[in-house]
């Protein structure tokens, strides 16, 4: 997994050139301009997902480990 500033870094460029485009659309409408504009949203959409897993992997630890060990607790608490 990357880390949260490569991430961003890739979301600030992408934003970048999605901003660039963006320009160039208003000028006039492009089908290859605006599958690109739409390609760019995809690609930082993705890359948001990414940034919010790593913020929540930092902040409550591996996801399957969390999982294991509410499994674990829920068969103490039925055991009790």
């Amino acid at each position: 997994m990357r880390t949260l500033n490569d991430i961003k870094i890739e979301i600030d460029a992408l934003s970048q050139k999605r901003a660039e485009v963006f320009q160039k659309l208003s000028q006039g409408h492009n089908a290859s301009l605006a599958a690109e504009h739409q390609r760019l949203e995809e690609e930082i959409a993705e890359l948001w997902d990414e940034q919010r897993q790593a913020r929540a992997n930092i902040r409550f630890g591996d996801r399957d480990l969390i999982i294991q060990r509410a499994r674990h607790e829920e068969r103490l608490s039925r055991a009790a």
